[in-house]
């Protein structure tokens, strides 16, 4: 075992797992093999005294091999019936799986708003401690047959993120077809190598993602790159390592070099501003000048309305928006503190100068420091 995966494991004890549609697939619809696999290694966390909690795919594909359909589905409608059918059988091979192992599990089902809503988010991260004080294991997927685009995820990579920051995982392990990620396409290259650590997000790493995905799945290794992205922001890392690999959750606890480590960042961020960065979806944008800009990445202040060039979108007090540089790059996320319309009438004004053109001033920040989340980060390791 080399140092870096040592002193993660030695501060390992609650652990996000996920697992993708990809691993799953079997001849039966579901591989139930690979499934019980991956409940006995689950399992043997558990009695070592691990908490364990699950983000699984794989409704649609019990759905589709349930109802004799091959190929993909064209349609929402044909996705959630599908979801819809598989779901149950997803957890009933799972129940019984754990079942021999001696655990119960408990199913949870997700879209986008239940995250959103602050407090629906708050309600999940106590239900979940709870299920985990009591040795259960939440199995959590997306609701597919009620999610539409505004409410989705888009993948489970992304679900799994999220719920690995509203547990505090201490490490998140995603679990795919691959044996991790690759300086470019294995099924491409025959010289293509595994990547065995990556400390840093750099343009060579986003290069080496690409969007391909199995006839199985939706979330392609770009997916998953966003995915060890958003966890490591937060002081979690990540692991992508081959689902169909044997005892491969018992390997990488016990320190193997299986798949590819991402190691967490230096300037992580907290939960609140976690949920703000990933979990809202903007309501509208503005665009900072080089001034705002040094302010809010270099010397961790708030957003004046003097460093506004531009409003663009139409959101009220409180909404998310996303906060950009003259050239279009993401800088920040935040909640703000005035309508677009507000905005509109004071961008580019001294903050004295807001109660004589309002009428009143309610605050100094359009964003105050406490709800701003910088997404343009250091994406360097806290190691190095």
């Amino acid at each position: 075992m080399d140092n870096i995966r040592r002193d993660i494991l030695a501060h390992t004890k609650r652990i996000l797992i996920k697992v993708g549609s990809a691993v799953l697939t079997g001849e039966d619809g579901l591989d139930l093999k690979i499934i019980d696999g991956l409940v006995r290694d689950m399992s043997g966390l558990v009695r070592n005294g691990y908490s364990v909690v699950l983000v699984t795919s794989g409704a649609i594909v019990s759905g589709k091999h349930r109802m004799n359909i091959t190929g993909k589905l064209k349609s929402m409608p044909e996705k959630q019936a599908a979801a819809a059918i598989g779901q149950g059988r997803l957890m009933r091979v799972y129940s019984k799986s754990f079942e021999k192992n001696g655990l119960y599990v408990a199913q949870i089902l997700l879209t986008l708003s239940d995250v959103t809503d602050r407090q629906r988010y708050l309600n999940i991260r106590n239900t979940l401690s709870t299920l985990m004080e009591w040795g259960a294991i939440p199995i959590i997927n997306e609701n597919d047959t009620v999610a539409v685009d505004e409410i989705k995820f888009g993948e489970n990579d992304n679900l799994a993120a999220m719920i690995a920051n509203l547990i505090e995982a201490d490490l998140f392990i995603n679990l795919t077809s691959i044996d991790g990620l690759y300086d470019c396409n294995p099924a491409v290259s025959k010289k293509a190598r595994l990547i065995p650590v990556v400390s840093e997000f750099s343009e060579e790493i986003e290069a080496a993602a690409t969007d391909e995905t199995s006839s199985a799945g939706t979330g392609g290794m770009k997916s998953k790159i966003q995915a060890a992205k958003k966890v490591t922001a937060i002081g979690i890392p990540c692991i992508i390592a081959p689902g169909k690999k044997k005892k491969v959750l018992t390997g990488i606890i016990a320190g193997k070099e299986i798949g590819t480590l991402f190691l967490p960042m230096a300037d992580r961020l907290n939960s609140k501003k976690y949920w703000i960065a990933f979990a809202l979806r903007p309501r509208g944008r503005l665009v900072l000048d080089d001034g705002a800009k040094k302010a809010l990445l270099e010397k961790g202040k708030s957003l004046l309305p003097s460093g506004i060039i531009d409003v663009e979108g139409n959101f009220g007090l409180g909404d998310p928006v996303s906060c950009v540089g003259r050239d279009g790059a993401l800088l920040a996320k935040g909640l703000v503190n005035f309508s677009s319309e507000e905005l509109n009438k004071i961008k580019g004004l001294k903050t004295n100068q807001i109660c004589q053109v309002l009428g009143h001033k309610d605050y100094d920040e359009v964003i105050h420091r406490d709800n701003l989340a910088i997404t343009k980060q250091n994406y360097k390791s806290k190691t190095q």
